[in-house]
């Protein structure tokens, strides 16, 4: 158990770069081949392996001469550290890696948006284009928050989900262009779940519907899945159209 907490308390400390200045040094005779002559022995081989590899973000100025003297101390149980100490020590570590991650997380996601605003911009303004035509159809009713929907057949139910309810549901999506992009249909199962916890338009949209009614709704962008949609199944600031059978509402 001490050799495995060891394993995993030294992946996680030297998961970062290995950046060591060298200094020139007297010439010295090279020390004869390790001979590894148990399983403890190829064990301890391969850690430090494992280690000497994973050291090799410039991150740390890291000195092998300390780090060595470091094992042995702690082997010895004579550590010049006090466990406040090196605990303080990792934690600052820990927090230039996160920040350097951050950094970087940041600086791709900028990147994404930037490459996407094209697209984005242009999905706008068809999406616009499309609802400024679509409410004047007839038996299109437009919502205050911009969401667009029309009575397909009613039912015989006279309650409505709340937002807090479960539902269950038949649906079929798809995008503009008609592409299907999902479909409760074709898999032969409704689906259930929280109002709660779907897009925006649908938490508004089924509330409008009685248990047995059918709809069709009309999402802008800004009550689906945003500027940047979903993956590769839902493009960047798409409006997105919905049938949506209501079946029942699970308490």
């Amino acid at each position: 158990m001490k050799v495995i907490k060891l394993f995993a308390l030294t992946l996680i400390i030297f998961s970062v770069a290995f950046a060591q200045d060298k200094k020139p040094s007297a010439k010295k005779e090279t020390p004869a081949p390790v001979v590894l002559k148990t399983a403890g022995d190829s064990i301890s081989y391969a850690i430090g392996q494992n280690i000497f590899a994973s050291l090799k973000d410039p991150l740390i100025q890291l000195n092998l001469d300390v780090l060595i003297a470091s094992l042995k101390d702690a082997a010895n149980g004579k550590p010049i550290l006090t466990e406040e100490k090196t605990m303080q020590c990792l934690t600052e570590l820990n927090q230039k890696m996160q920040a350097r991650q951050s950094a970087a997380q940041k600086a791709t996601e900028e990147k994404k948006q930037a490459e996407m605003a094209p697209v984005i911009e242009k999905n706008k303004k068809e999406g616009e284009a499309f609802l400024e035509e679509n409410k004047k159809k007839e038996g299109v009713l437009t919502t205050a928050s911009g969401l667009q929907y029309k009575i397909l057949s009613k039912g015989t139910g006279e309650v409505s989900p709340k937002a807090t309810d479960q539902v269950k549901v038949h649906y079929k999506g798809t995008l503009l262009d008609g592409k299907p992009f999902d479909s409760s249909y074709d898999r032969n199962e409704p689906a259930t779940f929280p109002l709660s916890q779907v897009i925006k338009g649908w938490t508004e949209g089924l509330q409008l519907m009685h248990v047995g009614d059918k709809f069709q709704f009309f999402i802008p962008y800004d009550l689906g899945y945003g500027e940047m949609g979903r993956g590769e199944t839902i493009p960047p600031a798409t409006v997105l159209t919905f049938e949506v059978e209501l079946l029942d509402i699970v308490k």
